[in-house]
């Protein structure tokens, strides 16, 4: 196995541009929210192969990234998505709440009478 069979893993996680700097990955390895093969990774100087898969904790999201390539640089978005295969899960579907007070379509402006209930609705008052 040969030098360019593997790569730092903070290097990679910046080549693929899942963060914007080198350092930011870094830190992601140092703080534990990086997964090498359900491993966790503490220091960012791990290698990565091709065929390892990363579990990234980033913005309130996992990430789950199978490594396809390695890079000698850092290229454009669209060289860095041909360097993995994204599996994440699908982020859950939030139901927003309908609407609790509803006017007819054409209704216009409320009244100033409509106005004040409105707020003693929002207020809890009724």
């Amino acid at each position: 196995m040969s030098e360019t069979d593997k790569l730092r893993i903070d290097k990679w996680l910046w080549f693929a541009r899942v963060v914007k700097t080198r350092t930011a990955a870094a830190g992601l390895c140092e703080d534990g929210s990086v997964r090498l093969n359900g491993q966790r990774v503490e220091q960012a100087h791990k290698s990565v192969r091709i065929g390892d898969v990363l579990t990234v904790g980033l913005n309130g999201r996992v990430k789950v990234l199978k490594v396809l390539a390695l890079a000698e640089r850092r290229g454009p978005y669209s060289v860095a998505q041909h360097l993995y295969e994204d599996q994440s899960p699908e982020p859950p579907r939030v139901e927003l709440p309908s609407p609790v007070a509803e006017r007819d379509e054409g209704a216009g402006r409320p009244t100033k009478a409509e106005r004040r209930a409105i707020d003693r609705f929002r207020d809890g008052e009724g």
